[in-house]
């Protein structure tokens, strides 16, 4: 795997909010913190663009709502914030699934660095994350996504289906990847391609 390097890595919604278990239920790939923490620091010690996302929910008991503390950055993500090694850094608010309709304009901004590919690490893998990888597909991007680098939680969906945080997140990595959407693999490619 080839990361370009001026390849963006775009980190969605590491807040504080998500680890509220009472809310969101059950969650998998626990080892996701320590992959997103390693993206970050290979990304920045070799000065290429980092984007950190944050979701503004606008529905009141959300823990991801402005003026509460779930709405921060988790502690790991809020100390790397600025330690870039000359990479340009842009922070991303917005309300909805996707990156790309947040403020600033990511699209725009990927285009003035020059980035026609980027990286994808966050929460939650079959919402943001997933979102993103499809739009940013269907814009012409190079999209890669760090699988164990993202995780989700157990869902219920129509006819009272319900599905397991592990099933939710393998079936959006075989849509995103079986669909041509973005490429989904590890961390450790990620990282092994970026030195």
């Amino acid at each position: 795997m080839e990361i370009a390097e001026n390849a963006a890595l775009v980190v969605v919604d590491v807040q504080k909010g998500f680890d509220e278990a009472d809310f969101w239920g059950t969650r998998n790939n626990p080892e996701a913190d320590d992959n997103i923490a390693s993206l970050i620091d290979v990304w920045q010690s070799t000065g290429r663009p980092v984007v950190f996302v944050r979701h503004d929910s606008s529905k009141p008991g959300s823990p991801l709502r402005p003026g509460y503390e779930g709405n921060d950055f988790k502690e790991y993500v809020e100390q790397r914030r600025g330690k870039g090694a000359g990479g340009a850094e842009l922070l991303i608010t917005k309300t909805v699934n996707s990156a790309f309709y947040g403020t600033p304009d990511l699209d725009a901004w990927l285009k003035a660095e020059g980035s026609g590919q980027f990286v994808l690490a966050g929460i939650q893998t079959n919402m943001c994350v997933e979102t993103t990888a499809r739009m940013g597909g269907n814009l012409g991007y190079d999209v890669v996504v760090a699988y164990d680098a993202t995780y989700t939680f157990d869902l219920e969906g129509p006819f009272g289906w319900r599905r397991s945080a592990d099933e939710v997140a393998q079936a959006s990595a075989v849509s995103l990847h079986g669909g041509g959407f973005a490429r989904v693999v590890t961390t450790k490619e990620v990282v092994d391609a970026a030195r």
